[in-house]
């Protein structure tokens, strides 16, 4: 028998004997130590004792962030995350893959961008996804959340596999992308590093720059538990595996979560969850994008709800999130993810 046949069966069998249910998800936990770095403002970086839980501080002095110590060619990244309460207008909290530090002019990048609010509003999440570079092509799309993700931890999930790229919200898929001949190199191809930070977007985060961050509600903490990397490691100017560093049994442990299949079940719940609460999408914005993207998968029912510049009708949404509660009550970007809103206007 193959010796790889024989290393890929007995890793799966150690892989699947040492996994660690957490919301539905079958894969390792982490300690920040296992697979981690300070990224910057490490006076703003708590950790715990046993390294399983790491807060995150904004303050007038500085935001802070961690990075993954290695460089994936696919994988999974996740963390549960709790957010900031109060008012946090102008605060973004990241948790993204990029290699912006590497690629400068054609990174890949792929987040979860969490957008801070005015008094009594809630938290929004952003997601995005750029390949080669392809920045002045973006593909965000945002949602508000059916929970509030101050009170309790929620786990977000990024699956990136050869063929598809899923974001998960808990145990439900929100978003997939699918890798097309057409899409090309916007599809992310090269080896990304996990990032997670806290800063401050006043600039940009609310109402286009409206609403700053008020730093007497500070400090603002967020915190991550549950951290979990899975991929195939790689060396960042390797761009692809070769026979020297092969990523099958990588791939085989990534494929054994099932996390990047989407089965009808997933898919139904995919759909159900962008019908209540998308509040914008790329595909359907064509103000920016007159020609629409040839991995926008197109569905009438949804679109009739977008108006032509992506954002949802007044009263398109079947289901309103409910609003959190809060008390009444100088912009600089510290290393957060690697991208801008393209549509201010509306954030």
């Amino acid at each position: 028998m193959d010796p790889r046949i024989i290393l890929t069966s007995l890793v799966l069998a150690v892989f699947v004997a040492t996994m660690t249910a957490t919301a539905g998800f079958d894969v390792p936990m982490l300690a920040f130590e296992e697979g981690y770095s300070p990224l910057f403002g490490e006076g703003n970086l708590v950790r715990s004792v046993d390294g399983r839980n790491v807060r995150l501080i904004l303050d007038r002095n500085s935001g802070a962030g961690f990075i993954s110590t290695e460089m994936y060619h696919h994988g999974l990244f996740s963390a549960s995350i709790k957010l900031p309460s109060d008012y946090t207008a102008g605060i973004v909290v990241a948790f993204y893959t990029s290699n912006g530090d590497v690629f400068e002019k054609n990174h890949d990048e792929l987040d979860f961008e969490f957008l801070g609010n005015i008094l009594g509003k809630e938290w929004r999440v952003q997601t995005n996804v750029y390949g080669n570079g392809s920045v002045s092509r973006g593909r965000e799309e945002r949602y508000n959340l059916p929970f509030d993700p101050t009170k309790e931890f929620h786990r977000y999930s990024i699956i990136w596999t050869a063929e598809n790229i899923i974001f998960y919200i808990d145990d439900t898929p929100i978003r997939e992308v699918r890798r097309t001949e057409a899409m090309g190199g916007d599809y992310p191809s090269k080896p990304m590093s996990l990032y997670a930070t806290i800063w401050d977007a006043s600039s940009w985060a609310t109402s286009g720059g409206r609403y700053k961050v008020d730093y007497n509600y500070a400090p603002f903490v967020s915190e991550f538990t549950d951290l979990a990397l899975l991929g195939c490691r790689l060396d960042p100017l390797q761009q692809v595996p070769s026979a020297a560093k092969n990523c099958s049994v990588e791939d085989a442990e990534l494929m054994a979560t099932s996390l990047a299949v989407m089965t009808p079940e997933r898919r139904q719940a995919m759909l159900d969850f962008r019908r209540r609460y998308m509040t914008y999408s790329f595909c359907y914005d064509t103000q920016r994008y007159p020609v629409t993207f040839p991995d926008c998968d197109l569905v009438e029912s949804e679109k009739s709800r977008f108006r032509d510049t992506g954002h949802l009708r007044p009263g398109g949404s079947n289901r309103a999130t409910p609003a959190r509660r809060a008390k009444p009550g100088k912009s600089r970007r510290i290393r957060g993810s690697g991208t801008y809103p393209k549509n201010k206007a509306d954030m």
